[in-house]
């Protein structure tokens, strides 16, 4: 019986909650896109990767519940939708849409949103979200190239977008306890409410989340939640919820395609530790001089012989990024990056690579996908909410990290701290 299905907006987003699982002791696969047959043995818990976060809410709401069907085909309990701990989201979606749908095909007229993250410096107050003590619209993501956040009360932004009114459950109810929250959650139901965010500074306040949340059919966050949750839940110790995801011996690459600041200052530091070459733009335009340029830089890397693994970044400022979108287009420069990261992986797989460490959302979707990799078992956390992975049916091994997560030193740390 599955425990929790887990649908995601998107993939390292997956990767991260999937994460949290496997640390508080649910082991548990995650599938790319809507699955087909049945459920991995041996999980209590699956999650479902989608690319919902920004597409078109109409396609949103299709794929969700189609992943939906396929949780409910599994027996599975609690269904949880998961999105980035920033509430990536605009006016028009996605993260409202979704919820009502959702909500619509469960018959719950009640849920809860709950995206802090203290572990990784996002927590909610009073209904607002901070990201490292600053309000969210006064942090970096004010300036998010897709989804700009400009407003930092939840419950503005989710009723903006979604059907109806939303409450708060202030961190004081929870420092109470589990009674006082649930006569919070059932208070602001009884008054009209559809939605309620919650509060939460620290994993005490996740913990008591999961405990009143436990039997709720569906609920929607950030990974946090899913701590609380899982600790309700787990029947394994740690170890054994991690082994199948452990990684393999083999060569290694390090693949940055992500230009947040955390990545720029973890390609930064491993430059000065590694064999590194950067992504000439140019060269990936069209696609015969793309083809060319990936086979040389797949042939540099297989020819690396250092005992940390090479690097192709493919990593920006913002202003070197703001230059390169000027000069080739935005959309454009970002689909030939992306193209050339999905035949060179493909090609150093080829070679002998079994274990692969990538940076960014996107570039880790197009990685796994130009590998042929449809799901993973989850292993150790490298960072919080970077865990190693281990393809369902394939000898390798991945690490994939979303911009900003992991420290200065994540690269170095992915490959000594995991000797096999």
């Amino acid at each position: 019986m599955l425990k929790i299905g887990v649908i995601a907006d998107d993939f390292t987003g997956a990767t991260d909650i999937a994460s949290f699982l496997v640390e508080n002791g649910m082991p548990t696969v995650q599938i790319n896109d809507v699955p087909t047959g049945t459920q991995p043995e041996g999980c209590d818990a699956v999650v479902i990767s989608l690319k919902t976060r920004s597409c078109p809410a109409q396609e949103a709401i299709k794929q969700s519940l189609a992943a939906l069907v396929w949780l409910k085909k599994q027996g599975c309990q609690q269904v949880y939708s998961k999105y980035c701990s920033t509430f990536d989201s605009t006016a028009e979606g996605n993260i409202g849409p979704v919820t009502d749908a959702l909500m619509v095909a469960l018959d719950t007229s009640f849920t809860v949103i709950s995206p802090a993250l203290p572990v990784n410096g996002r927590t909610v107050y009073q209904g607002y979200l901070f990201v490292m003590n600053h309000l969210l619209a006064e942090s970096g993501m004010r300036h998010h190239p897709i989804n700009p956040m400009t407003d930092s009360y939840l419950p503005r932004l989710m009723e903006a977008q979604a059907q109806g009114r939303c409450g708060v459950i202030p961190a004081q109810t929870l420092d109470e306890g589990v009674a006082a929250t649930r006569a919070a959650l059932s208070r602001l139901q009884q008054e009209g409410y559809r939605y309620a965010v919650l509060d939460a500074l620290n994993e005490r306040h996740l913990e008591i989340q999961g405990e009143v949340l436990r039997d709720a059919p569906l609920v929607t966050g950030g990974s946090g939640l899913a701590m609380g949750l899982a600790r309700q839940w787990a029947k394994h110790g740690v170890s054994q919820a991690r082994s199948a995801g452990y990684p393999l011996s083999g060569r290694a690459v390090v693949l940055s395609g992500s230009c947040s600041q955390m990545t720029n200052q973890q390609v930064a530091f491993y430059r000065q530790h590694a064999p590194t070459r950067d992504v000439d733009v140019a060269r990936c335009l069209s696609s015969e001089t793309r083809e060319a340029y990936a086979e040389a830089l797949a042939q540099w890397v297989l020819s690396q012989d250092s005992e940390l693994a090479p690097m192709i970044s493919a990593t920006a400022s913002t202003q070197a990024l703001a230059a390169i979108q000027q000069q080739y287009g935005a959309t454009e420069a970002s689909h030939a990056v992306e193209a050339l990261f999905s035949l060179l992986a493909a090609r150093l797989a080829e070679g002998g690579i079994t274990r692969f460490i990538v940076a960014g959302g996107e570039t880790s979707g197009v990685v796994t996908q130009s590998l042929g990799i449809t799901g993973f078992h989850i292993g150790p956390c490298i960072s919080p909410g970077v865990p190693w992975v281990n393809a369902l049916h394939a000898p390798v091994s991945l690490a994939l990290k979303s911009g900003n997560f992991g420290d200065e030193s994540f690269f170095i740390r992915a490959q000594r701290e995991f000797q096999v």
